[in-house]
């Protein structure tokens, strides 16, 4: 194994020498909220993950919202609230359309799917409420 110099100062060392320990996670502060590459970074996680559900569907595995609650916290992270949202919004129309049976048809939901947009919905506002908080804590830690 090798090791290099740095691995094997202390941290003073490391420090006095300008290394940083950790990575920081600037990137997601980069996208600011509000902003058109927000949407796209928010759309562009919604068409993944649609992308993967239909993987999912194509096996025969009925999980009509499991590969998007994925795609909404990458969003809220790296966009903030109005990303999140904005991926849960058009998400809804997206697995009711393609994922919910009568397929690629806007049919009357059942109670059980019902409940599994309302399930959904819950757990992708409390993803955004979560992610907006992290956001928030990274601009005061960096102060």
């Amino acid at each position: 194994m090798f090791y290099s110099r740095a691995s094997s100062a202390t941290f003073p060392e490391l420090a006095e020498a300008g290394v940083s320990m950790r990575k920081g996670n600037d990137y997601l502060l980069k996208l600011r909220p509000w902003s058109l590459s927000t949407f796209v970074v928010a759309l562009l996680a919604v068409v993944l993950a649609t992308a993967t559900q239909e993987m999912f569907a194509s096996f025969g595995m009925q999980f009509y919202f499991a590969g998007f609650v994925p795609a909404i916290l990458i969003a809220g992270l790296m966009g903030g609230a109005p990303a999140g949202a904005f991926a849960t919004i058009i998400t809804v129309p997206i697995v009711w359309w393609a994922f919910m049976p009568p397929y690629f048809d806007f049919g009357w939901p059942t109670p059980e799917d019902y409940d599994s947009l309302a399930m959904f919905l819950l757990s992708s506002a409390l993803l955004v409420c979560f992610s907006q908080l992290y956001r928030e804590a990274l601009v005061i830690l960096r102060k």
